[in-house]
């Protein structure tokens, strides 16, 4: 039973406790809801049926996007209901690819405050922004910048879209209470040229704030969360290269904080790819791997694969020369002006390429790293779509039996290839995972799904995990545990012709199995309170909010 002080309108338009037309005939009487809803009194099955049917009558996927949007601004539960029963058919919808298109039209149909925008200009406020009593409940907060949507780049305050679809995940596949979840945006202003000139821009409109003032603002922001809310689940998503590392580095010890671009797409990549080797049947420390894109998700990538390497026993000299990280300007090789400080340890001797053929003598280009290098594995990270081309794919299906290929590029506009393409320039021999959903192909005469190596196979199990356990750091072993475990239930474990990853619609089971892998990893680092194997499960279960209409009292 849950004591509610509101009524009437004030009740109905509470996406938290908004029923519609499911309220009871005591509800409504003790609510004053007669006359505002029809008399019909709906069961929660009954809203999710006519909402799906509304859904299907769209004819784009935008149009859903913002259905569902609407929908979760109105009637939380409801939302929430439908999504935790159709995950397959309305993740793609609530979050990648689609939620690129949301970002970008974000203005366009912006209509209800979901979340806090923080602009530059508000930055001595923050504090007493959050001072206010309806965030007393907050748990987790997923913070953007707009600066890196997906492979879309700078949408300014549209990017808040990002955290919105993140938090809809969390509570969806992980069931973390809506109630105690926070999107924000951080506002510094945008260089997109195209969302400062329309005159219906929400954001703040000016040109980003960067260097000293940039790292202050997030400085003031940090320390008014801490103050808050000290013991938050901080989430960073979609910052550009040059902040998303050096901001994850700062804070990372100050407070319970990740940045998903980094470890989640990382663990998730790793998971997969430690299930792609059982698949070809040769070690994780023979593959030879290529990764295209060495931002933050390739380094973040490269790094806990040379930690599982190096775990299974082979030297950490040995495991980065298996690593061959390709950014704009090519193959990363010592020496070369620009490199980052975390693109380093993956950079190639000098040495180890001066003897290599290549097509062109300033840059070492993709296909020279693989026709030297004939990777079993190649990654990409790049946001540059059509990138894995045919030359690139035979040239790779030529060195190996059966090459991995993650195309792993946000939206599917930005991905490096087609599963379709890598099948066909594979002679069907390709292992594929991708980032965003595409049509099943054919593989053996008959229909089959490609997996889709979604951040949401993990992060919200990394959330469950670390909140249910009260633990006071995320870890890098959590997502080693992560990987790991995401591993231990593909499907082609059993069957090397199955998927590699479990369905989608088995996501909440997948966040309570990673859950219990970071709990373990959290009690072995010594980053929460000690707690008893036999209680885990519970401890799990209680964090789980589950999207039914519970009984109201009116609140005396």
């Amino acid at each position: 039973m849950i004591e509610v002080e509101l009524e009437g309108t004030a009740l109905l338009t509470n996406p938290l406790l908004n029923k519609g037309m499911a309220f009871s005939e005591a509800e409504r009487t003790a609510f004053a809801l007669h006359g505002l809803l029809p008399p019909h009194i709906s069961t929660l099955e009954e809203q999710v049926d006519r909402r799906l049917q509304g859904l299907r009558k769209f004819e784009t996927n935008l149009e859903r996007h913002l259905f569902l949007r609407d929908l979760q601004d109105t009637n939380e539960t409801l939302f929430y209901a439908l999504l935790t029963r159709n995950l397959k058919e309305t993740l793609p919808l609530v979050y990648t690819p689609t939620v690129g298109e949301g970002c970008q039209e974000f203005s366009h149909y912006w209509h209800y405050p979901r979340g806090l925008f923080l602009s530059y200009p508000q930055r001595d406020t923050f504090k007493t922004i959050f001072d206010h009593p309806r965030f007393d409940k907050v748990e987790v907060i997923v913070v953007s910048d707009g600066e890196r949507i997906l492979g879309l780049g700078d949408q300014g305050a549209g990017g808040m879209g990002i955290p919105i679809g993140k938090l809809s995940l969390y509570t969806a596949c992980a069931g973390i209470d809506p109630v105690t979840t926070l999107p924000i945006l951080l506002d510094v202003g945008t260089d997109n040229a195209e969302r400062l000139a329309d005159p219906l821009y929400i954001g703040w409109k000016n040109e980003r704030v960067r260097g000293a003032d940039y790292d202050s603002f997030v400085e003031s922001f940090v320390s008014a969360v801490l103050a808050r809310w000290p013991n938050v689940l901080l989430q960073w998503e979609d910052f550009a290269r040059r902040n998303a590392g050096r901001i994850l580095t700062r804070y990372r010890d100050r407070l319970l904080t990740f940045n998903d671009d980094i470890q989640g797409t990382a663990a998730v990549a790793a998971g997969t790819l430690l299930a792609a080797v059982r698949v070809t049947g040769q070690p994780l420390a023979e593959q030879r791997i290529v990764v295209v894109g060495a931002g933050g998700a390739g380094c973040g990538i490269s790094s806990l694969l040379l930690k599982e390497m190096t775990g299974a026993g082979l030297a950490e000299a040995d495991a980065r020369a298996r690593f061959y990280a390709v950014d704009r300007d090519g193959l990363l090789v010592e020496g070369m002006p620009g490199i980052l400080d975390f693109q380093r340890p993956f950079a190639q001797p000098s040495a180890a390429v001066a003897g290599w053929a290549r097509e062109h003598p300033d840059k070492i280009g993709l296909l020279d790293v693989v026709r030297n290098v004939r990777p079993t594995v190649l990654i990409g990270v790049s946001a540059q779509p059509g990138i894995f081309g045919e030359t690139v794919i035979r040239a790779m299906a030529t060195g190996v039996e059966r090459p991995i290929i993650f195309p792993l590029s946000n939206p599917t506009s930005q991905a490096e290839a087609t599963p379709q393409d890598l099948m066909a320039w594979t002679d069907g021999r390709a292992v594929i995972g991708t980032g965003s959903p595409f049509p099943p192909i054919e593989r053996d005469g008959k229909p089959f799904t490609v997996d889709q190596t979604n951040n949401a196979y993990v992060f919200p199990g990394v959330g469950l995990g670390v909140l249910a356990v009260k633990a006071r750091r995320v870890t890098d072993g959590m997502f080693a545990a992560a990987a790991t475990a995401l591993a231990a239930i593909s499907p082609a474990r059993l069957d090397p012709r199955a998927s590699l990853l479990p369905p989608i619609d088995e996501l909440r089971s997948v966040a309570v199995a990673i859950a219990h892998a970071v709990a373990l990893a959290a009690r072995a680092d010594g980053v929460c309170p000690p707690f008893d194997d036999a209680a885990l499960d519970s401890l799990i279960a209680a964090k789980m909010w589950e999207p039914v209409y519970r009984p109201y009292t009116r609140k005396a």
